[in-house]
């Protein structure tokens, strides 16, 4: 098993509030000192604007060929000798993943086979998975006082089924990865302050 020890992601549903973790601990490791790289999945690299087409209906596509794009994204994101998540870590950086292959067998495995899945996401894991853990209901909520035009997952139903994939597949974690659930109902400091803890900051 391939593990990038340097590399923290965080995982959750729309409107989970996994973006205002992951931008915390961000700053608070440059506050540190630390070399940091915050980075998102899908990307805003040339694949990954196709799948935000996708998301923001502007693409119409079947759930199988998204399912390859989101992985042709991830291999861009994680192996481009350029901007590449590798080349980072290589370079000494922590690595804060908002989202990475676990989002792809939770979303897409509501719909596709999950061995599919997960032969085209067989990609190295993080060293540490945090899951910001928010009811179904209250992440609704949260992507309707947006205001903005609703993403191609973002349903009720569908949701409860992608928050039941994501702790059947975190189920099953290989030991050596690190897994945190986060209760996505606390303040956002006592999340804060928890992921700190687990990560030893």
């Amino acid at each position: 098993m391939s593990l990038l020890s340097h590399f923290i992601v965080f995982e959750g549903l729309d409107g989970s509030g996994k973006s205002t973790q992951a931008r915390r601990l961000a700053s608070s490791l440059a506050s540190q000192g630390k070399a940091v790289r915050l980075t998102s999945e899908p990307t805003d690299n040339p694949i990954g604007r196709l799948v935000r087409d996708v998301l923001q209906h502007r693409v119409v596509t079947s759930s199988k060929a998204l399912a390859l794009l989101y992985a042709a994204d991830r291999e861009d994101h994680l192996s481009n000798p350029g901007y590449g998540i590798l080349k980072s870590l290589d370079e000494g950086q922590v690595v804060i993943g908002d989202r990475y292959l676990h989002s792809s067998l939770a979303y897409q495995g509501v719909s596709e086979d999950m061995d599919f899945l997960k032969t085209i996401n067989d990609f190295p894991l993080p060293g540490h998975i945090i899951f910001i853990d928010t009811p179904v209901e209250e992440c609704m909520r949260r992507i309707e006082a947006r205001g903005d035009e609703k993403e191609l997952f973002d349903k009720l139903e569908y949701l409860k089924a992608v928050r039941s994939a994501f702790l059947e597949v975190f189920a099953t974690l290989p030991p050596g990865v690190r897994y945190l659930r986060v209760d996505g109902m606390l303040d956002a400091d006592s999340q804060a302050r928890q992921v700190e803890a687990f990560l030893n900051l």
